[in-house]
């Protein structure tokens, strides 16, 4: 699996997964998953760590990619394919990414900027409006 990813990123992930998350799934305080997406140019595995939160059963991402104004490659790729596979911390499985909007979106986005405050920063940052995306079990 070949990343574009910062070396920080990648030693994140080497140490998340050769542990199963004992080092790496709380990074800064905050909590971490490891999400895989298909390449939609390339089909290929592509991994990175994200924050995430809970909404009962339900893991949520928020494709800030810190404010810039084009979405992050890793949304653009479960948007053509939703099929994901997740790691938490030891737990591995299949999941379908759903970009959510209206109300759930606002109550969602508000569990995640407690969790992680710069979002509010970057969302102001940016003209477009910052994806929400609950990873949903299969």
């Amino acid at each position: 699996m070949t990343s574009t990813l910062p070396d920080w990123a990648q030693e994140h992930m080497r140490n998340y997964l050769a542990t199963d998350g004992v080092d790496g799934h709380i990074w800064r305080g905050v909590p971490t998953l490891l999400l895989t997406t298909v390449g939609c140019k390339s089909g290929a595995p592509r991994m990175l760590p994200l924050i995430y939160g809970q909404d009962g059963d339900d893991y949520i991402i928020v494709a800030s990619k810190g404010g810039f104004p084009e979405h992050p490659a890793w949304y653009n790729n479960l948007v053509a394919q939703p099929e994901v596979q997740v790691q938490v911390a030891a737990d591995k499985f299949a999941a379908r990414a759903i970009t959510i909007g209206g109300e759930r979106r606002q109550k969602l986005w508000d569990i995640m900027a407690e969790i992680w405050p710069p979002y509010i920063d970057y969302q102001q940052k940016t003209d477009r409006h910052i994806p929400v995306v609950v990873l949903a079990r299969d």
